[in-house]
């Protein structure tokens, strides 16, 4: 921003605002609510207490020629910032030195005259006058301010110019002065669009004022005027506005540029400090090829720069192109208020940045940049911590509550619902201490015996007792009394009587379990599913079982019964077994164990819960060559999963994919085959034929007793996995395949690794029938909504059932 000088006379000129409202009137009746008025480095600043009722008070600046209402908009154009600060419950108004109605005595002596009114909760107005006479210290040759609501420029000079208006005036008098600012002009232009000029008085309607004196011209603009620009510096959003007045007076003509350049950063929380940003230097201010260059650089609160910011915490950081202001939370300057939000402490910390750099051009001229910034943390919650450091030995309950903030105390307590005073539980008896902590908190700490008559007891089980005590924390915010509470549960349980806990490992073929003995065991009992376990069930389902008098190991090897398997592949599938804890009177489950492995996938074959049957088989062992991508179900629209160099992967519903059915008085059995399709060749083309194939015969056994739906509805539901079999594959004609009767079942155990690891359990005698079938019956729960006492001797074929007599 410079002075370019046509003619060296510098007239004073004011400018028009508004016209005065009304009259003061001295108000009979004083508000009784203090009033602080300060002479800040570059504002005057007014701060009031909110006042008892809620109304907000209302300010009006006051000059020889009337009154005039400081409103928002009035405010920004005058050079007022008026905000109401709920929380904080208070009212500030700054009044910038060269605002509309003060007087200026040789740019070192500013006069306020202001109005207060106040509204009190029956309507009716008491006024208080406030008046103030700062004495300022000489401002730069050229500065800008950048308040909350609006940016001022300006600029000073020496020439002097006799007999012209009297100076200070602004456009509140241009009817009176009209002769001293017809030849004021006014050039905006906003970047990138042409220029406009206009007389001060149709620059004024726009909310543009020029404020005119013996020595200094003023240009003030609201944010976000039409001729105003927002750019990037140094990655911070800058706004920006220049005017280029012309005075002329007889034969003599004045143009001065005022440009006024303000950071749009609003400043951010990084929970620790208030941050605030600014370009390193203001380029935009460089106007006329000034070339800036940074001299120094303040910071300071509420108006007033500190000496040595390091002694509060206050840090200004160069960072490249960029400046940061920051100031540590609660620090020094800043007001803290706290309150409560739904039972929960809130806090916020509000400071008022003043920040302060000046710049100095190639010839020395110094500019000085001032900017106010109300800035204020988010609400900040302050979550009570509560811990118990119960030891069971001592039988004393240590209950601690910290994180308390420092102007909380605690009022109250209720044990159990017993509520005491601080003191009155103090005087009974009952420890509570209060201990600092860091970051200006406390914490409170009670200790309370098992035996105490105010703490509940119960006896859960044979040998366990349990004690429990709800505390209730009131805490009140000082000094304005705002309760909060705090609820505490602890209980301790005696003798450490609880569930066995079971160590688990994933081995190759299997997984393994391992708890060690304590004394209350036999409180419990393991269970695999609703079967005890125990020596017999483990040697029937092929577990390893070691119980001494210390530790009970069990290994369960890979597809032994109880198993669950999850997410099969040709490469990996998951097993998971899960061993039970319950209580050994109650029948209660208190605890599971349960164990996930990854297992390598070789053969396998699954039949589910749901109805699905999952078999992963080797065709290559039967036919080295077999294209895989020819094998298909007995449905020849049902095709492998997946496939690899050797191995096919089939998962189906049991009730899909052409699955025979058998039933007999007993059992369910599913069965379908894995057929390869032979390719030959003719005399015109390859051709595919049925005439001879090879099928390897898979099945799910299901005890009948266990399902509860076979299809006739279209759900299948059991509790428990049914038994896969395969059947070596075979190379016979379509023609020949039978139906293989269930009176005289092939029985086999769960899939292994590998097909020489299958082991038959076939039939030698009734008794061995007998054993298999109830065995099966035993483990594997099923069942049928379906008329069983009609359907035992029927079989099915694709899906349908139908009586072969």
């Amino acid at each position: 921003m410079g002075i370019r000088t046509r003619i060296l006379l510098l007239c004073v000129v004011t400018c028009a605002l508004r016209d005065p409202k009304g009259t003061f009137q001295q108000s009979p009746q004083q508000p009784q609510v203090p009033i602080g008025v300060e002479c800040k480095d570059r504002f005057q600043l007014i701060s009031v207490d909110m006042p008892p009722s809620g109304n907000e008070p209302r300010f009006e600046a006051i000059d020889v020629r009337g009154v005039y209402p400081v409103t928002q908009a009035y405010g920004a154009q005058c050079g007022y910032t008026y905000s109401v600060q709920s929380l904080l419950g208070r009212v500030i108004l700054r009044a910038s030195y060269f605002s509309c109605h003060t007087e200026n005595h040789v740019q070192q002596l500013f006069t306020f005259k202001f109005r207060m009114t106040l509204t009190n909760e029956h309507g009716i107005e008491s006024f208080e006058n406030v008046t103030k006479t700062c004495s300022v210290p000489p401002f730069s040759p050229r500065e800008v301010i950048c308040e909350e609501n609006y940016m001022e420029a300006s600029v000073t000079t020496k020439l002097s110019c006799p007999n012209t208006v009297k100076e200070g005036f602004t456009a509140a008098n241009f009817v009176v002065q009209k002769s001293a600012v017809e030849a004021v002009q006014v050039m905006l232009q906003a970047e990138g669009q042409q220029a406009e000029v206009m007389s001060a008085e149709d620059a004024a309607g726009l909310g543009y004022i020029i404020t005119v004196t013996s020595g200094r011209i003023v240009f003030r603009s609201p944010y976000r005027q039409p001729h105003s620009t927002v750019k990037m510096v140094s990655g911070v959003a800058v706004e920006v506005i220049q005017a280029t007045v012309f005075f002329r007076q007889c034969w003599m003509v004045v143009m001065v540029d005022l440009v006024a350049a303000c950071s749009l950063d609003e400043g951010s929380f990084d929970g620790y400090r208030l941050c605030w940003m600014t370009p390193a230097v203001m380029t935009p201010l460089d106007a006329g090829s000034l070339y800036l260059k940074s001299e120094s650089i303040g910071m300071g609160v509420d108006g007033v720069l500190l000496n040595n910011t390091g002694a509060t915490g206050y840090a200004v950081t160069i960072n490249g192109n960029t400046v940061e202001s920051s100031i540590p939370f609660a620090a020094e300057g800043g007001v803290r208020k706290s309150f409560v939000i739904g039972n929960v402490y809130n806090e916020l910390y509000s400071v008022q940045l003043s920040y302060n750099q000046s710049f100095v051009d190639h010839g020395g001229v110094e500019t000085r940049h001032n900017v106010v910034r109300q800035m204020a943390t988010p609400l900040i919650a302050w979550l009570i911590v509560s811990l118990t450091e119960t030891t069971l030995e001592e039988r004393i309950f240590r209950v601690y509550l910290g994180n308390v903030p420092f102007d909380v105390e605690l009022v109250s307590v209720a044990l159990n619902g017993n509520e005491f005073s601080v003191l009155t539980a103090t005087q009974m008896g009952y420890s509570i201490i209060r201990i600092p902590q860091d970051n200006n908190t406390f914490a409170y700490i009670i200790r309370l015996p098992f035996d105490d008559p105010l703490v509940e007891k119960l006896y859960v089980a044979e040998g366990l007792l349990q004690y429990y005590l709800e505390i209730k924390w009131t805490l009140n915010i000082m000094p304005q009394m705002d309760p909060y509470y705090h609820l505490s549960f602890v209980t301790a349980t005696v003798l450490d009587a609880v569930p066995p806990v079971f160590d688990s490992m994933c081995a190759e073929n299997g997984i393994s379990f391992k708890s060690d003995h304590q004394v209350y065991d036999y409180l419990w009992e393991f269970t695999i599913g609703d079967y005890p376990l125990n020596q017999q069930l483990a040697y029937e389902r092929g577990y390893i079982m070691t119980n001494d008098t210390n530790t009970l190991l069990l290994d369960v090897p890979l597809f032994a019964i109880g198993y669950v398997y999850e997410e099969i592949s040709l490469q990996q599938f998951y097993g998971t077994f899960e061993i039970l804890t319950r209580n050994a009177k109650t029948l209660a489950i208190e605890q599971q164990s349960v164990k996930r492995c990854l297992f390598r996938t070789t053969e396998l074959l699954v039949c589910s819960t749901e109805g699905v049957m999952t078999v992963v088989s080797d065709i290559t062992k039967a036919i080295p060559t077999a294209d895989l991508a020819r094998t298909t179900l007995l449905d020849a629209s049902c095709k492998p999963i997946e496939t690899d160099e050797n191995r096919v992967l089939f998962s189906f519903g049991l009730n899909t994919c052409g699955t025979l059915v058998q039933i007999d008085r007993q059992y369910v059995t599913y069965e379908n085959e894995i057929i390869f399709h032979e390719l030959y060749s003719t005399d015109s083309k390859p051709v595919i034929t049925r005439d001879a194939e090879y099928r390897v015969t898979v099945r799910c056994i299901y005890p009948v007793s266990g399902i509860e739906s076979l299809f006739v509805d279209r759900r299948f539901q059991t509790d428990t996995p049914g038994i896969g079999q395969i059947k070596d594959p075979v190379k016979i004609p379509f023609q020949m395949l039978k139906s293989m009767p269930l009176g005289k079942p092939f029985i086999q155990a769960p899939i292994a690794n590998k097909p020489s690891d299958y082991v038959s359990v076939k039939r030698s005698s009734p008794m061995d029938e007998s054993f298999v079938r109830d065995r099966f019956i035993k483990e594997h729960a099923a069942a049928i909504v379906f008329d069983l006492e009609k359907a035992y001797d029927t079989t099915w074929r694709n899906g349908i059932l139908k009586d072969l007599c």
